[in-house]
């Protein structure tokens, strides 16, 4: 199969998870941080190892203020959650993932706090004036995706974060879409928290994340249970990481995630990026102007990761990926994909766009295969 569905998930992963993964199970698998034995000690080195490689890819000083979690959804809940209190203002905008959307709408329908949304450009981009006008003296937190994932579209992050440091709001950065394709620094973009997943752009497997805690602010606790830390206490420790991480961590997938950000690193995160860019420029210089496909966001190349939603003209988005994937054996993703306001932004609601997503391991030859595919299913010669 032509698996062109990396925004979803990554796929393949570096040969190195693979084997990483299989390694730790047959000679670590032991429970880190709960028992004094020779396998307790090294799963244990195995996460803290990660915590630091995680590190290096956001520019974060401080490895123990990097919470492990088991995906962005996990790691966005834990610092929304664990950050707002009664009579709040948060910020967000229209482009978000559910994760986001959902997470404050919770709290706003429980009466906790209020939420002002902010709309974004015809191409995809949200303005920073527009979010420094929507800050009052309630404002605890602007949060916004880097690169929303129905436009990959990269947003000004840094400009937003400068405004938030000089409202005195807490500034959160989704990066489920940029994390291991962008080059990001929690510093120089003024970032308090940052929350990404492990199983798309870093490579790594399923159920593995992280969530940047600044030293600006603290988090109660998302779960409560056993840390391997302070055991006699009934109360969560208030050293990080620990009072952010309770329970069994997924300490196998946690290997495989240091080895999927080590193939990063030593890939480079910029020649990632470009590979991606120029498969995804390829695409869309075949239809922009073709009349029956419709491209969604800009066409800047330069301003997005490697995702294009589009659509076929008398085609619903399920019909084109179903036969995409029953007819020509290529993979992508067509509907919503659980971002409903960024659908309703692009006139796209309720059928959604099909999304295309290249990843570091596809090839010029696939895009030209999905080129042709898409070209007779415009022809209606399938």
């Amino acid at each position: 199969m032509i698996y062109l569905d990396n925004a979803a998930t990554t796929f393949p992963k570096p040969e190195i998870v693979y084997k990483t993964m299989d390694t730790f199970y047959r000679t670590l698998g032991a429970n880190p941080g709960r028992s004094g034995h020779r396998m307790a000690v090294a799963a244990e080195k195995e996460i803290e190892d990660t915590r630091i490689v995680v590190a290096r890819l956001f520019g974060i000083k401080d490895s123990m203020r990097l919470i492990l979690t088991f995906n962005a959804t996990d790691a966005i809940n834990m610092g929304i959650k664990g950050l707002l209190k009664p009579g709040d203002h948060a910020i967000t905008t229209f482009l978000e993932h559910n994760a986001v959307s959902r997470s404050l709408h919770g709290l706003e329908k429980r009466g906790i706090i209020t939420i002002t949304k902010v709309r974004n450009s015809p191409d995809g981009f949200i303005n920073p004036v527009d979010i420094k006008k929507a800050i009052t003296s309630k404002t605890r937190l602007i949060v916004m995706a880097h690169a929303p994932n129905v436009l990959g579209t990269i947003q000004p992050i840094r400009d937003v974060g400068r405004i938030a440091r000089e409202d005195n709001c807490i500034f959160m950065v989704d990066a489920a879409q940029t994390a291991g394709v962008c080059e990001i620094d929690v510093n120089e973009c003024f970032i308090d928290m940052i929350a990404f997943t492990g199983h798309k752009g870093p490579l790594g497997p399923t159920g593995t994340g992280g969530l940047y805690v600044g030293e600006r602010l603290t988090l109660d606790p998302w779960r409560e249970g056993g840390t391997g830390f302070e055991a006699a206490s009934l109360t969560q420790p208030e050293e990080l990481p620990f009072k952010l991480e309770s329970g069994t961590p997924n300490t196998v997938g946690i290997a495989g995630l240091r080895a999927g950000i080590e193939f990063v690193l030593s890939k480079r995160i910029s020649t990632i990026r470009a590979h991606e860019q120029h498969l995804t420029s390829k695409l869309m210089q075949a239809f922009q102007h073709d009349q029956r496909f419709t491209l969604y966001g800009t066409t800047d190349i330069t301003k997005k990761v490697g995702i294009l939603s589009m659509n076929v003209k008398g085609f619903k988005p399920q019909e084109v990926g179903g036969i995409l994937d029953q007819t020509f054996n290529i993979a992508v993703r067509p509907g919503l994909h659980c971002a409903p306001f960024a659908h309703q932004m692009i006139g796209t609601f309720p059928d959604g766009t099909i999304r295309i997503s290249p990843g570091c391991f596809n090839t010029e030859d696939d895009i030209d295969q999905l080129i042709t595919a898409l070209t007779k299913i415009a022809d209606e010669k399938i």
